[in-house]
């Protein structure tokens, strides 16, 4: 019986755990584990995902919310400046990068900071009045129509 890995899946999808989405990103795949990258919760309502780009400039990098994904690019613009050396052993990887997170509906994107060769993009959890549990009064008619009311007033 063949068993199934959702980890790689759920390293990349943050705030929700909607399996349909787990599933279409499973078939899409995601092959290359570069750059190396965390995901932290640092609270109830607060993320933050650290990605080593040692050999990136910060103007190398571009970080775009487009449609609830995240999309993280790399791509170092001055390539001229390697001619003149003779690498014996090249391991800092300085390839061009993409890499997406599925965000849920209620994660934005607070800002990003890069030090030390970190790129470090902090994330919120805000969740809607409409969206939060709520507690109903049980009661007859006069309940009903007084949450009309309220309805009504708030509108």
């Amino acid at each position: 019986m063949r068993t199934m890995d959702f980890a790689p899946l759920l390293r990349s999808s943050i705030g929700f755990e909607n399996l349909n989405r787990l599933v279409d990103a499973a078939t899409r795949g995601e092959g290359n584990a570069y750059p190396p990258y965390n995901i932290e919760k640092l609270g109830d309502d607060t993320y933050r995902i650290t990605m080593a780009v040692a050999g990136f400039a910060e103007s190398d990098l571009d970080v775009t919310v487009h449609e609830n994904v995240l999309i993280v690019t790399g791509e170092v613009a001055n390539r001229d400046q390697d001619e003149g050396r003779e690498f014996i052993h090249r391991g800092i990887g300085t390839r061009a990068f993409e890499r997406r997170f599925e965000l849920a509906d209620t994660i934005l994107v607070n800002g990003a900071s890069y030090e030390n060769g970190l790129l470090n993009i902090e994330l919120k959890r805000e969740v809607p009045e409409e969206k939060k549990p709520r507690k109903i009064a049980i009661g007859g008619n006069a309940t009903i129509e007084a949450a009309n009311e309220d309805h009504r007033d708030a509108a």
